[in-house]
């Protein structure tokens, strides 16, 4: 009875709160999971010329662009994250002293056809939530560490750059088929403290220094996935090289064959794929390492113009043709790309692994295959290692491009 009585409260108090659009300014954001607060930065500005408002999700040194807002005519903003079919609602609403506001609202975000994870969302201003003291700057989480995570057997590494005078600390993992992007927390005497948000994954890493250079951890991912690691500290930890990880079946590209974008089936050898280097790019709209990767492609485009093509080979989410291919195109527009683009079917590894018969198994996206004119294999790279691990993501291009000038000086 009581818990009825005050959900019916609180249902009240935010009816007749002071609700508005939104409140320019940065805010401390997070949305709930079963491990605690996943928290992100949340920049929010106003136009007052047109009216319009912007911002960003932020992660550490990351900030990510929202690409729309606007109000849905309830007193709530919708933050579109279109390029991964995500959305944050949000209002902001009185805290208990009147001259402060404070967000609240949720996260939605396609899973499937008919799959969706809807997590709650809270914001402060950033000056209210106070900053972490470090009690023990002796805590050493900084360095490289080899990792070990519940779920697979695969290698992964940890890499952490701490402030000892805040507590705060950056990095990210680093695994056989790519990287956990921009992480950001804090520390607080032998406790860490890692978190992300940008609209596709929502993470957090909580772990315990043992004192004898091993960490002992929790990895939860949204609302369903959780999962315990371990690490160890070890300065010369690295992961397999990504080009001997994946194997190809068979010597070229161009038996494969799938739909475009408007549903045209085509197969590799189509002239529009012409190229002295050609890349098929296997990835998913909804997958943030492609998106990193992505960006780097559009670098290579540019770099070596028509002596290379691309052409993209996606697995998205929902099965639904046009949905799909709809999600391809805002993801070929965010990254400003024209290369073409065919539907390889489903986002399942086993799927992709099925049609995508030239290599011995898809087991991340992205993965990379790179052929000489003739279509003929010259190497497949495994995942993709992005700006957030710094000089690994620094040594990655410089593998991509030794490849490519390889096959263009045959």
């Amino acid at each position: 009875m009581f818990r009825i009585r005050f959900a019916v409260l609180v249902s009240f108090l935010l009816a007749t709160s002071s609700v508005c659009f939104g409140q320019a300014g940065l805010w401390d954001a997070s949305v709930d999971c079963p491990g605690g607060s996943i928290r992100f930065g949340l920049q929010l500005d106003h136009s007052e010329s047109d009216d319009k408002w912007s911002g960003y999700l932020i992660n550490g040194t990351e900030k990510i662009g929202i690409p729309q807002i606007e109000s849905n005519g309830n007193g709530q903003a919708v933050l579109k994250i279109d390029h991964y079919d995500s959305q944050l609602t949000i209002q902001t609403v009185a805290a208990s002293d009147k001259a402060k506001k404070h967000l609240v609202g949720s996260w939605k975000k396609r899973r499937g056809a008919k799959k969706w994870v809807e997590m709650d969302f809270h914001a402060v201003p950033t000056v209210e939530r106070k900053t972490t003291t470090v009690k023990n700057s002796k805590t050493k989480f900084a360095g490289h560490w080899k990792v070990k995570f519940e779920s697979s057997n695969d290698p992964a590494v940890g890499i952490f750059k701490m402030d000892p005078a805040t507590g705060e600390i950056g990095g990210t993992f680093l695994t056989t088929t790519g990287d956990y992007r921009f992480l950001a927390g804090s520390v607080v005497d032998d406790q860490l403290e890692l978190s992300c948000f940008d609209g596709a994954h929502a993470f957090l890493f909580k772990a315990k220094f043992n004192g004898d250079d091993s960490i002992t951890g929790d990895f939860w991912s949204s609302d369903t996935w959780h999962e315990t690691w371990t690490a160890t500290r070890d300065k010369d930890a690295t992961l397999p090289d990504g080009f001997e990880l994946t194997t190809a079946t068979e010597t070229n590209i161009n038996s494969l064959s799938f739909p475009d974008l408007d549903g045209k089936q085509t197969r590799l050898d189509d002239e529009r794929f012409a190229g002295t280097v050609r890349i098929v790019h296997i990835f998913g709209s909804w997958c943030p390492n492609c998106h990193d990767a992505a960006v780097y492609l559009a670098e290579l485009e540019k770099k070596y113009g028509d002596k290379m093509s691309v052409v993209g080979l996606a697995f998205e989410l929902t099965g639904d043709a046009k949905r799909d291919a709809d999600q391809v195109r805002k993801y070929l527009q965010r990254h400003q790309l024209d290369h073409p683009v065919l539907i390889g079917g489903k986002s399942s590894k086993v799927i992709a692994s099925k049609a995508v018969t030239v290599i011995d198994e898809v087991r991340s996206y992205p993965t990379t295959i790179f052929a000489d004119a003739s279509g003929k294999i010259i190497a497949v790279h495994q995942g993709f290692s992005g700006p957030a691990t710094g000089e690994t993501y620094v040594e990655l291009k410089k593998k991509f491009e030794s490849v490519i000038e390889g096959i263009l000086k045959k």
